[in-house]
């Protein structure tokens, strides 16, 4: 097979693209934390925009979860999701991203006094405008915050079983690995299976391949949310690839929480190499000064034009559409991908 020449950056900017690993709260911009700090006098927050920016600059990945507690306190009304959700749409839109599933973690507000029903109606509503104004279909993952352990696990599941929102369609699991078992959690993600939802946690990024094992067996996850331990455990590697299990790597993200020490030393190539299922994703981009289009342009330098397109038609295969959906995306895709090779 001849190999494909490289994609311009503005080819890249133009196929459509399917997001499946981003955080609504990490996604907000450094200049919406600075107008909600102030408006709702939040102390924590900076009160210039360069302090704001320089707040996003994370020792390590504790830091990082400390600073992402900011954020969240400047969230303390229906419109803020809304406008959050929105603006998250928008930012889509630019990047030409035409699905992306979202992480989103309801306790982090609820236990701020925030009904959940002001919290879920705001995500609904800035969820619609963005749809029926920039044509982005977004989803929600309800994301148990792992630091809570089983408390914030039965609140998560809790909080969505409820309110029943609009939207969301998976149970997640972030925040800190260590000290942080994902077999403690397995009640919680077999009761939101057996009501519909999917099972999308985060594992093996700042410990070991067995928390990946731990995620497929206990929490019968059907994608792993960074991985980048996994090349350490050659039979997990084995069956990964044998069940094309897909793994969402956010490569500038693993470099700022260091959990990859550099970008030449990042297991993505190799994962590809290997055959994992891999796609591309920004995590939280205004934190970590990226954002997809970016995390495009370095996983086409790190893989080659061949398996960043691999890896970006895997967006929409892996995501949680119905398989109607997915068709109708990924023939957009093939079509825009075509022209962009003629």
């Amino acid at each position: 097979m001849t190999p494909l020449h490289p994609l311009t950056d503005q080819a890249l900017a133009r196929l459509p693209k399917a997001e499946l690993h981003v955080h609504l709260e990490g996604s907000m911009p450094p200049e919406t934390l600075l107008e909600l700090g102030v408006r709702h006098g939040v102390d924590d927050v900076p009160r210039t925009l360069d302090d704001v920016r320089r707040l996003f600059e994370f020792r390590d990945f504790a830091h990082f979860i400390e600073v992402y507690l900011i954020i969240v306190k400047v969230l303390q009304e229906g419109a803020d999701f809304a406008a959050l959700a929105y603006g998250k749409g928008a930012e889509l839109a630019r990047h030409n991203v035409r699905y992306a599933e979202i992480f989103f973690t309801s306790p982090l507000h609820t236990d701020r006094g925030i009904p959940a029903s002001e919290i879920f109606g705001g995500l609904e509503e800035g969820r619609q405008r963005a749809r029926a104004e920039f044509g982005v279909e977004m989803v929600f993952m309800a994301d148990i915050p792992g630091e809570r352990g089983i408390a914030g696990a039965e609140q998560t599941l809790q909080e969505l079983l409820d309110n029943r929102p609009p939207g969301f369609v998976a149970l997640g699991l972030g925040g800190p690995e260590i000290g942080t078992p994902r077999p403690q959690f397995a009640p919680f993600f077999e009761a939101a299976i057996a009501e519909g939802y999917h099972s999308i946690p985060h594992a093996g990024e700042t410990t070991g391949p067995r928390t990946v094992w731990d995620a497929l067996e206990y929490l019968h996850a059907e994608r792993i949310g960074h991985g980048t331990s996994l090349l350490e455990d050659p039979a997990l590697v084995e069956y990964l690839v044998r069940e094309q299990v897909p793994v969402d790597v956010s490569v500038t993200s693993n470099l700022c929480t260091k959990a990859a020490p550099s970008l030449a030393a990042h297991p993505l190539p190799r994962m590809a190499e290997a055959g994992v299922n891999v796609t591309v994703n920004s995590d939280d981009p205004p934190m970590f000064n990226t954002d997809i289009s970016a995390e495009y342009r370095i996983a086409r330098d790190l893989l080659g034009t061949e398996k960043l397109l691999r890896a970006a038609r895997a967006g929409f295969e892996n995501s949680l559409l119905p398989e109607d959906r997915k068709a109708v995306y990924l023939k957009e895709f093939d079509a825009v991908l075509g022209e962009q090779l003629t």
